[in-house]
C-alpha cells in the first residue's frame, strides 16, 4: 500500500546519483526476471516501458502481473534484470519510489477493528504526510471514493465493494504521482465493478494521476485504458495503445437471418475463403470488390442481410494461439502447458519465500 517500508536500504555505488522522477516513463523494464525456489520462473526477461495515462496490464492468472509489481514497489528483488519507476531504481531507491507511488494490493489485507477515517489517516502518515495534513487527505480521498458518509464505521463491518474503496482510498492519501492497482475489481458484482472502474478513469481524468491496472478480465481494460501491455508466462506479448489493439481488420463480418451455410458455399465458389463465427462469417477481404461479391450472393440467393461491417480486433485475439505450420509445435501452446504445470509450483514457492505482502507500512 502506500507509504515506506523499514529496513535497510540497498547500498548506492560510489558517485551514482538518484534519477530525476521527471522521466518520460512511468515505469521500464529490461530483461527482468524473477525465478522462485524450484526454478519456477515467474518473470522471463520482460522489457516494457510505460508512458503516462491509463494503462493495462493483462493477463492470465499466474502470468506474473502481481509478481511484477512487487518488483517495482522494492518488495521484491529480481534475479537479473532492471526495473524503474518514475525514473528510480527498482532497487536503489524503493523507500523513494514508495513515498511516490500508491499501492492497491488484490487480496482482502485490512484492519477489521479500525475506521476507515483512521487506518486512510496512518498510511498518509507513513507517505510522509504530517498529521494535520494527512486528516485532511484521508477525509478527500474517502470523500472521493464515495464512503465519507460510513467513514467512521469500522472496516470490518464494510462489504467487500466498500472495502475494495477504502483500499483505493489509500492509495490515494499519499498523493502519489502513481497508482498500481492489482485487480481493483477482485469479488465485486457487476454494479461494484463498474463503479470501480468509473472511479479509476476520474482519477485519470481529474486528477492528472497515472494508473497502471492489473487485471485479467480483458473488457474492464478496454473500457477505461489508454495503453495495454499484456504478458504471458511472464513475457511481453504485446505493448501498444488500446486503439491499435482494437483498429480495423481486413475481414468483413456479415450476418443473414437464415441462410449462413447456403451463403458461405456461395462464396467459396465466388473464390472468397468465407469461416464460421458465431452466428455469421468472417471473409477476409481480397481487394475492393470484397464487399460487391458478397452483396451479389446474398442478393442472388434471396437472403435477409442483417449485417455487413469491417471487423474490428478484439482484445482477447492477442491470447489466441496463432496459426503454425504443419508439423510444427506451437510455442504459445507448449508456454501455456508449462504455464499451467506450474502454476501451483509458483504459488506455494511465493508463499515459502515470504512474498506475498498484504500490508506495507
Amino acid at each position: 500500500m502506500a507509504g515506506q517500508s523499514p529496513g535497510t536500504a540497498i547500498a548506492r555505488p560510489p558517485g551514482a546519483q538518484p534519477a530525476d522522477p521527471g522521466d518520460a516513463f512511468v515505469l521500464e523494464t529490461t530483461a527482468l526476471t524473477k525465478q522462485y525456489p524450484g526454478r519456477v520462473t515467474a518473470l522471463d526477461g520482460l522489457t516494457v516501458q510505460v508512458t503516462p495515462g491509463i494503462t493495462g496490464l493483462v493477463g492470465a492468472n499466474g502470468a506474473g502481473k502481481s509478481t511484477l509489481i512487487k518488483i517495482l514497489l522494492g518488495l521484491l528483488e529480481p534475479t537479473k534484470g532492471r526495473a524503474r519507476v518514475l525514473g528510480l531504481d527498482c532497487q536503489l531507491d524503493a523507500s523513494r519510489i514508495r513515498a511516490l507511488v500508491g499501492y492497491m494490493p488484490e487480496h482482502d489485507c485490512l484492519p477489521p477493528d479500525v475506521t476507515a477515517t483512521e487506518f486512510v489517516t496512518h498510511m498518509a502518515r507513513m507517505s510522509g504526510l504530517p498529521a494535520v495534513a494527512a486528516k485532511e487527505r484521508a477525509a478527500e480521498s474517502l470523500r472521493h471514493v464515495g464512503l465519507h458518509e460510513e467513514r467512521y464505521r469500522q472496516v470490518g463491518t464494510y462489504s467487500t465493494g466498500m472495502k475494495q474503496r477504502v483500499k483505493l482510498a489509500q492509495a490515494l492519501a499519499g498523493d502519489p504521482r502513481l497508482l498500481l492497482l492489482d485487480e481493483p475489481t477482485n469479488g465485486l458484482d457487476p454494479a461494484g465493478r463498474g463503479a470501480m472502474l468509473e472511479l479509476i478513469a476520474r482519477i485519470g481524468a481529474e486528477f492528472g494521476i497515472s494508473v497502471v491496472v492489473a487485471s485479467h478480465l480483458l473488457g474492464e481494460i478496454e473500457q477505461i485504458c489508454d495503453h495495454l501491455v499484456a504478458i504471458e508466462a511472464g513475457r511481453l506479448l504485446r505493448s501498444d495503445t488500446i486503439g491499435s489493439f482494437t483498429q480495423s481488420s481486413q475481414v468483413l463480418l456479415v450476418e443473414v437471418e437464415t441462410g449462413t451455410a447456403e451463403l458461405a458455399d456461395a462464396l467459396r465458389c465466388d473464390g472468397l475463403d468465407p469461416r464460421p463465427a458465431g452466428r455469421g462469417l468472417l471473409v477476409p477481404m481480397d481487394g475492393d470488390t470484397t464487399c460487391d461479391v458478397i452483396r451479389d450472393a446474398v442478393a442472388g440467393l434471396g437472403l435477409p442481410l442483417a449485417r455487413l461491417e469491417q471487423r474490428r480486433h478484439r482484445l482477447e485475439e492477442i491470447f489466441r494461439d496463432e496459426p503454425v505450420p504443419a508439423g510444427q509445435p506451437s510455442t504459445r501452446a507448449s508456454t501455456r502447458a508449462s504455464t499451467r504445470a506450474s502454476t501451483r509450483a509458483s504459488t506455494r514457492a511465493s508463499t515459502r519465500a515470504g512474498t506475498e505482502v498484504s500490508h506495507v507500512s
